[in-house]
């Protein structure tokens, strides 16, 4: 039987790596838009920097949670 906490758990978790990857797409449109000459702006660097460690965060949580969910199951 499933635990309704771990697939809400689950849900969420995935919704957080993908919410953070769309932020991500965001910033890359900005960065593609960049010119191949022109130094970057500290504040584009400050938000690629952020956006990318919150979804490094987001997507290391869900790697976590599956791991503890397959752990769960060999064990049964």
């Amino acid at each position: 039987m499933s635990d309704v906490n771990e697939i809400r758990a689950l849900k969420a978790s995935l919704r957080g790596a993908i919410d953070t990857a769309q932020t991500l797409a965001v910033v890359q449109e900005k960065v593609a838009a960049l010119d191949d000459h022109a130094e970057p702006e500290a504040a584009l660097l400050e938000e690629l920097a952020r956006v990318s460690l919150a979804h490094a965060v987001a997507s290391h949580a869900l790697r976590g949670l599956i791991d503890t969910m397959l752990k769960r199951r060999e064990a049964a």
